[in-house]
């Protein structure tokens, strides 16, 4: 008999190679690796290339990449005029999801091989970070800055977003964000984009599903949510009684507890050391002491802890990147993992289609003539 589980929980959708969560344990893995063991000492594009390949790139590897990502920067210019033109008022992730399925009408790669969809995958890796600086650069009213083939893919988002050399440290930390959200299993953005692309649609619709999927506050949203919380409560001594009325009001606390882990979240104490050490450096404490506050009441009262959102909102913040750009640096990250499922859904597909348990009235009804109804 079928089984019905609502949210599919606890089914087995399809196999991957790419990466697993092992929730009670409290691990992620990409491709055999602890995302420990990938944390601090593997660039980004290192691990784009790991969730691609399945393996650690040599650094003939790894700079034959760099270069293809470098060479498909520059969006076509009918792109550009969309961005630069959107309404300034636009959510960042819309502007993102449109242009992304806008580069597919100017995708010259022949042919639907491996081959060819590995090219696009590159193409839209190297185009997502460019879209979304852009669209914030375009609606300050600012000058869009020249593409540059020196930059790495962290440091050349954060130079195109603030039009100037970014600080190493900033730089490190972006990287270190983008290695943690790379990939996450079969999270909804991603069963989205496999979803898509199992009916042999195109790569572009497929990310593009991804990004209308991530969009949502119970999925990429949740980080720009936690930052909106903390400015809500607005210093330290209003924690305690600001989440004890949210819990007595059965109101969700943004960026505690997971789906899956039913442990830490292994990517958060990362973002927790980087988070702690910028707000040093800031000398500015207030919010990651109100996080950890809020951390604490809610693992003492809840047996709940603290996720990635949780942390990498205070890591952005402190970064002075604006707070509705989140999202959007989530998927740029994201991005890689999304199309390494697209690629190995292509590698052996088959069409997802899902029962579902009916539970309307039962069959028999009669059609009455429309002046009887």
């Amino acid at each position: 008999m079928p089984i019905t589980a609502k949210g599919l929980e606890g089914i087995v959708a399809n196999t991957t190679a790419i990466s697993d969560i092992l929730g009670e344990q409290g691990i992620l893995i990409y491709a055999g690796y602890d995302i420990n063991e990938l944390a601090n000492q593997v660039s980004y594009e290192e691990v784009v290339y790991l969730l691609w390949h399945g393996k650690l790139p040599n650094r003939a590897e790894l700079n034959q990449l760099k270069a293809d990502l470098v060479r498909y920067r520059h969006l076509p210019q009918e792109i550009v005029d969309f961005v630069s033109h959107a309404p300034k008022d636009a959510n960042p992730m819309d502007v993102l999801r449109t242009a992304v399925s806008m580069l597919g009408l100017y995708d010259t790669v022949e042919g639907t091989d491996a081959e060819a969809n590995q090219q696009r995958a590159i193409h839209i890796t190297a185009n997502v970070g460019v879209i979304a600086a852009y669209f914030h650069r375009a609606r300050q009213g600012k000058s869009l800055p020249p593409i540059r083939s020196d930059l790495d893919e962290a440091a050349h988002f954060l130079y195109l977003l603030n039009g100037e050399e970014p600080t190493p440290e900033a730089v490190k930390t972006l990287n270190l964000a983008y290695v943690l959200h790379a990939d996450h299993g079969m999270n909804a953005s991603t069963f989205s984009a496999r979803v898509t692309i199992a009916t042999l649609s195109d790569i572009y619709s497929a990310v593009t599903s991804a990004i209308g999927t991530l969009k949502g506050p119970l999925h990429g949203g949740a980080n720009e949510a936690v930052i909106h919380m903390l400015l809500e409560i607005g210093s330290l001594e209003n924690v305690d009684a600001w989440v004890t009325k949210h819990l007595a009001e059965k109101k969700k606390i943004m960026g505690i507890g997971h789906r899956v882990y039913r442990t830490l979240d292994p990517r958060a104490p990362h973002l927790q050391r980087m988070a702690i050490k910028l707000c040093d450096e800031l000398g500015e404490s207030k919010w990651i002491q109100m996080s950890e506050r809020i951390a604490a009441i809610m693992k003492e009262q809840k047996g709940l802890n603290a996720n990635v959102d949780f942390y990498s909102a205070t890591v952005y913040y402190s970064l002075g990147l604006p707070t509705d750009m989140f999202t959007p640096i989530f998927a740029i990250a994201r991005t890689s993992g999304w199309t390494a499922h697209i690629l190995e859904q292509l590698s052996d597909n088959r069409l997802y289609r899902p029962l579902s348990e009916y539970t309307g009235p039962a069959v028999g009804k009669k059609v009455l003539p429309i002046d009887q109804r």
